[in-house]
């Protein structure tokens, strides 16, 4: 396996990110700041959008903003950093848990899904996600 570099987000990266938090926000009806704050308002938005359609699998740059909720919920929730990994396939966003070689991709976690046809359950997706990276960073066989 190719090592992987973690680097701070570039400001036109942090640019992207704070562009689809933007559009997220957006669906809120009422300030937007205040119901993003909380894990279950990432969640939520996330999970109105894939419950009512609002997203298809030609839609990458907005399955990839809800892949960033749901990122910036298991970022939230677990304590984890968005950074830039540079790596065979090539730059991209992604999270990591400080202190540790752990990285987690959300960005293309609900887009790979949506785009082959498959139903995301987005409870069920955070909820493993955030289980199995408990599990490894507590396992004692990470760096």
């Amino acid at each position: 396996m190719e090592p992987v570099d973690r680097l701070v987000l570039e400001p036109e990266e942090q640019e992207w990110l704070d562009l689809a938090r933007v559009w997220i926000k957006g669906h809120f009806a009422s300030d937007p700041e205040d119901a993003y704050s909380s894990v279950d308002g990432k969640l939520a938005v996330v999970r109105a959008n894939l419950a009512q359609g609002w997203v298809g699998p030609d839609d990458t740059w907005k399955l990839q903003s809800l892949g960033i909720a749901m990122g910036d919920a298991l970022a939230q929730d677990l304590m984890l950093d968005w950074v830039t990994i540079d790596d065979e396939f090539g730059r991209q966003p992604a999270l990591h848990w400080p202190g540790t070689s752990i990285v987690c991709f959300p960005l293309t976690m609900i887009a790979q899904r949506v785009e082959e046809g498959e139903h995301v359950d987005i409870d069920t997706m955070y909820e493993t996600t955030r289980v199995q990276l408990n599990e490894i960073a507590f396992s004692g066989d990470v760096e």
